[in-house]
């Protein structure tokens, strides 16, 4: 779609009462929504904008967003880059990833929440475990706590699940065990993370006894 397809889409949404304008992994497309935004702020577009993303973003692009984007939803994945190479090819995952984040929480700030419970602006950070402590969920609960803030807002998910070439890849050929899980939140804790998405937390999705 062209960029008044898009705005108009925006506006529908807004119209038909959603809470705002979640953007999926847009990076590619940075300049199209922008060229959007503008048509639909004009024609009176003014729910939060989320920029929903896997984390591995350019701090360049994301200073284009400035005033722009709302709610950062970044994924932080790995916390070593050793790890990141080895499962999902990037030499370099950490370090950019670190770097972003630390970015989009300069823009929007900890997350704040209006009456209804809805999110209206701030960083949101989600945070996959792995088997056997591969995402490093202690050293990113480290990092937020010490290198961000205390009070950033983390999802915590359980929903890991083997598919398609896991097998080569073990430990990842196989769930996630609820005493991982419980570790992983453990640490969030420990280094001072208290906002925690705690919708997972009593009974994990997807895990093995």
């Amino acid at each position: 779609m062209d960029s008044d397809e898009l705005a108009a889409m925006m506006l529908s949404l807004q119209a038909r009462g959603c809470h705002n304008i979640n953007l999926v992994t847009p990076t590619h497309v940075v300049p199209q929504v922008l060229e959007a935004l503008e048509t639909a702020a004009a024609a009176g577009l003014s729910v939060p904008l989320v920029y929903n993303c896997g984390g591995y973003e350019s701090i360049e692009t994301l200073r284009l967003l400035e005033g722009v984007v709302d709610i950062y939803m970044p994924d932080m994945k790995y916390s070593d880059s050793t790890v990141a190479r080895r499962y999902s090819g990037t030499k370099d995952y950490a370090e950019v990833n670190r770097a972003a984040v630390k970015e989009m929480h300069r823009q929007v700030g900890d997350l704040l929440i209006d009456r209804r419970g809805v999110a209206a602006r701030g960083l949101l950070v989600r945070h996959l475990v792995l088997p056997r402590g591969l995402a490093g969920t202690g050293r990113t609960a480290a990092f937020l706590a010490e290198d961000v803030s205390p009070s950033t807002y983390i999802n915590i998910m359980a929903q890991y699940h083997p598919c398609f070439e896991a097998d080569r890849y073990p430990p990842l050929n196989r769930g996630l065990t609820r005493e991982e899980y419980l570790e992983a939140v453990a640490a969030a804790l420990r280094h001072g993370l208290t906002r925690l998405d705690r919708a997972e937390r009593p009974r994990p999705a997807r895990m093995r006894p």
